[in-house]
């Protein structure tokens, strides 16, 4: 845990008037305390917004409602604001918050299918291949890890997808054998069709990792050319 998690709302009270007042700049605060400055404009920005409430731990947990997290990211993207006027806006707890939403947003995700801090609704699961679950896995990472979609598109449950994505991320192919009972057969599959598995699902798992890396590309793009004008 970082230092600045540590500090008590008391704490970053002192440190955010010491700001305000100008006894202590950005930089001897990130010094003395290891407080970046991105955290301590998050800081100043909660308690000029809810006072030393927004300081508390708790605070940050706070709710919001789908459609807030909707406007927010779409005025943020159309250039209505930084990531700091945004939050002050809808008061957002922090900035990477915000970031999170627009990552969630660009990997075509629909945030009504959210519960409170981000739950997927649960749909019932179903009896699967592997063949099945080789495709909805592959679908899964190429898609960016939308498990909404992927619910609605082969009628499976959350945690099986989520389960699925798992022991693939840590066995490979291998991890999607249902070696269960009479699904035990699936075990003898071949090193050939283990390698061609291995590799429709690596070819998804390079297209989300490019997805990812554009996503940031873009992010840092529309950043700069903030803090240029």
């Amino acid at each position: 845990m970082s230092k600045k998690e540590r500090l008590p709302a008391e704490e970053k009270l002192k440190i955010v008037e010491a700001y305000l007042n100008g006894s202590m700049g950005k930089s001897m605060i990130q010094s003395e305390y290891g407080t970046a400055w991105s955290t301590l404009r998050d800081w100043v920005r909660l308690y000029e917004t809810r006072g030393i409430e927004g300081l508390m731990s708790y605070s940050r947990s706070r709710k919001y409602m789908p459609e807030t997290k909707l406007t927010a990211v779409r005025e943020y993207l159309d250039g209505k604001g930084s990531l700091s006027d945004i939050c002050k806006k809808f008061d957002i707890s922090t900035s990477s918050m915000l970031r999170g939403w627009v990552k969630w947003y660009n990997g075509h995700k629909d945030f009504k299918r959210t519960k409170g801090g981000g739950e997927i609704y649960m749909a019932k699961g179903r009896n699967t291949t592997l063949e099945e679950r080789i495709e909805i896995v592959s679908c899964c990472l190429a898609n960016n890890k939308d498990y909404g979609k992927i619910i609605e598109r082969y009628a499976v449950s959350y945690q099986q997808v989520y389960g699925w994505v798992k022991k693939y991320e840590d066995s490979g192919a291998d991890g999607l054998i249902d070696r269960r009972g009479k699904n035990k057969d699936e075990a003898s599959m071949t090193e050939v069709e283990k390698l061609r598995a291995e590799l429709k699902l690596k070819e998804a798992e390079n297209l989300r990792l490019r997805m990812e890396n554009d996503l940031l590309k873009k992010l840092e793009e529309i950043e700069r050319g903030r803090r240029r004008s």
